[in-house]
């Protein structure tokens, strides 16, 4: 009930003047979350000059063997030095309900860790589908009694929302993938609002982060970072 307060309020807060669709990072009470993986460098004592990074989310599994070669040592000293901490899975065509398996046995998130689903692009041969993207989510829930953030692209976003109105997806808090300054066609219907906005990377650095560089993806949480505090970890969508 407290998180969904708090997310009640802060969707309130937002959706007047659309504020959160208009380069919400240059509000210096808002939560800054940044995902990095293993290629990405890292200065930790340099990171901690920007304090409204409170939280990281880390590449953590690949399909059914990979993982980030990163993750574990990341995973300890982000805890170490008080850090908000979740991990994601990236996702690849075939075996959804092995690749859930796959991500829980290995990462074993607790309680208090965020846990995702990187869907990069839904039409992909490659990579994971929408529909398989339902039942790796249903399988997390089955044996987590959570449903995971899902990370996604525009044109993905898009695609569920008119496709997959009846779905899991209704469950998942969006994580929107969009690097623009500002958003004037948000596919609103299944998600009111994001909760996460990644609009950083290296595909269009547009913030930079002390500690990172130009590669290193950051994102906007919808919210402050006593907010971000609260709703850690995102198991309920922003309504």
């Amino acid at each position: 009930m407290k998180l969904a307060a708090t997310l009640a309020t802060l969707a309130l807060s937002f959706n007047a003047g659309a504020a959160e669709f208009n380069a919400p990072w240059n509000d210096a009470q808002i939560a800054l979350v940044i995902d990095p993986y293993a290629a990405n460098s890292l200065k930790w004592d340099a990171l901690a000059g920007e304090p409204r990074v409170v939280a990281i989310i880390h590449k953590a599994t690949i399909g059914t063997q990979g993982l980030d070669k990163a993750y574990w040592t990341r995973k300890a000293e982000a805890r170490q030095r008080g850090y908000l901490w979740g991990s994601y899975h990236w996702g690849v065509a075939g075996d959804p309900e092995k690749q859930a398996d796959y991500y829980l046995d290995t990462v074993k998130p607790g309680d208090d860790e965020l846990i995702a689903l990187d869907l990069e692009d839904a039409t992909s041969k490659t990579l994971m589908s929408a529909a398989e993207a339902v039942r790796f989510i249903e399988r997390i829930h089955a044996r987590s009694g959570r449903y995971p953030v899902l990370y996604t692209n525009h044109a993905s976003a898009v695609l569920i929302s008119k496709t997959y109105k009846n779905s899991v997806f209704a469950h998942t808090p969006l994580w929107y993938a969009r690097f623009k300054t500002q958003v004037t066609d948000f596919p609103k219907g299944l998600w009111p609002t994001y909760t996460l906005w990644q609009f950083s990377s290296e595909i269009k650095p547009q913030k930079a982060i002390p500690g990172t560089r130009s590669d290193m993806d950051v994102n906007v949480f919808n919210g402050s970072v006593e907010q971000l505090r609260t709703a850690w970890p995102l198991t309920q969508r922003a309504p």
